[in-house]
């Protein structure tokens, strides 16, 4: 994609402010320390964390849910982060939601024991989530269809353990699940109700329809739409004599914009943590609450195309592309000045190799080069946080100032 095609043309997002360039200039030779306390220091790619933003993220669903009366079970894949972890649990229990079992694996080692494993559970994957139990985890399993939960019958058996396990729901067509109205739900519980090794707690869904709704009311119903459907699965299984005592909903968008969760016992969610442009996209949040960002370096320019080529491919970015579906493509990233504000050119990354990135305006215009020195420093607004954040090892945090007060490593893999 090149500045100036169709799908990289999308609408003005802010009135520009033109920032002080010359500051952004990385010294020639300028050493790189250990322990580096301004952006300077940094070697780019860093993928960069602002810690009051994240602050207020944090507060927000805090604050929503607690007035909504319902636990959080916050999803940790998108930090992977004991840091943020500890402060995304303050004011709840310490029971936490994951996407591998390496993230179980990671976190039961800092402490933290209550885990759903929010992903289908896959058979080869049993004996690891066995060893998980016998060392302290409270690990919940999740499963949608009777092949499934032949196997973990059978490893439950043969491991010696007992296997936590909620039935996933499709409530909106998204992705995986049976719906809380099918045959299929009744018949996946009865074959596991009263198993030995086999603890049937309940229903979960995930509401991943939220992502293509276009206005507040359509989130709004669509987190209603998860509730209800939720809330009757666990009251079919009840009805038919089974205990359903957890119901576990979750999206950012559809946390955020519920206005009633009763019959509903936790909520999951994560990206909130740091939100993208994705969910400013679909008007969760403003970019300016977007808490983490890739701090890239000018290497060069196409004066010709009228381009600026950084250190920032997709190895440091991704090669997301969540806004190409929104009224407002922002290509591989919304670029930034070094501080964070807007910029007079508006540009976004138009397109990305390995280790770089062509950055444009958004209209394809030309830009002056002399703007946009070679050692400029720039940050990427990710469209997707969870694809951008797994690129990269630690978070350089920032306080509200823009210095580095702290280095939190994150995990990836699996």
């Amino acid at each position: 994609m090149s500045p100036g095609a169709p799908a990289a043309v999308p609408e003005c997002e802010e009135a520009p402010v033109r920032p002080t360039i010359g500051s952004t200039i990385r010294k020639p030779g300028a050493p790189v320390t250990e322990q580096p306390r301004t952006l300077h220091d940094l070697e780019t790619p860093a993928l960069l964390l602002d810690r009051d933003i994240l602050g207020r993220n944090l507060m927000r669903m805090r604050s929503h849910l607690q007035a909504l009366g319902v636990a959080l079970r916050p999803h940790v894949k998108t930090t992977k982060s004991i840091d943020i972890a500890q402060l995304a649990l303050t004011g709840f229990e310490p029971r936490i939601t994951v996407s591998t079992l390496h993230e179980a694996d990671y976190f039961l080692q800092h402490g933290l024991t209550d885990m759903v494993y929010a992903v289908g559970i896959a058979p080869g994957k049993l004996r690891h989530a066995a060893a998980l139990i016998r060392r302290g985890a409270e690990l919940t399993l999740i499963l949608d269809n009777l092949s499934a939960a032949r196997a973990v019958i059978e490893a439950a058996e043969g491991e010696q353990v007992t296997y936590s396990v909620l039935i996933e729901l499709d409530v909106d067509g998204h992705r995986g699940g049976v719906r809380p109205d099918s045959d299929s739900l009744l018949k996946i519980a009865t074959l596991l109700d009263g198993r030995p090794g086999i603890e049937l707690r309940g229903v979960m869904t995930h509401a991943g329809g939220s992502y293509d709704c276009r206005s507040e009311d359509e989130i709004r119903a669509m987190a209603e739409r998860e509730r209800a459907g939720a809330v009757l699965a666990a009251e079919r299984l009840r009805a038919a004599g089974m205990a359903a005592p957890m119901v576990s909903v979750g999206s950012t968008p559809t946390a955020l914009f519920a206005t009633d969760l009763r019959g509903v016992t936790e909520v999951r969610a994560g990206v909130y943590m740091l939100f993208d442009l994705v969910m400013a996209g679909l008007g969760v949040c403003r970019a300016t609450d977007i808490a983490a960002s890739v701090l890239v370096c000018v290497i060069g320019h196409n004066e010709e195309r009228g381009w600026i080529i950084t250190d920032g491919g997709w190895m440091a970015l991704s090669r997301d592309r969540g806004t190409a579906k929104q009224a407002v493509d922002q290509g591989f990233g919304l670029v930034r000045d070094h501080a964070g504000e807007s910029l007079p050119d508006d540009l976004l990354v138009a397109s990305v190799n390995q280790e770089h990135g062509i950055v444009g305006r958004r209209d394809g215009g030309q830009i002056d080069p002399a703007r946009y020195p070679v050692g400029t420093l720039l940050r990427i607004l990710p469209n997707h946080a969870c694809a951008t954040t797994a690129q990269h090892q630690r978070f350089q945090v920032l306080d509200g100032d823009g210095r580095i007060v702290a280095v939190w490593p994150r995990i990836n893999g699996w």
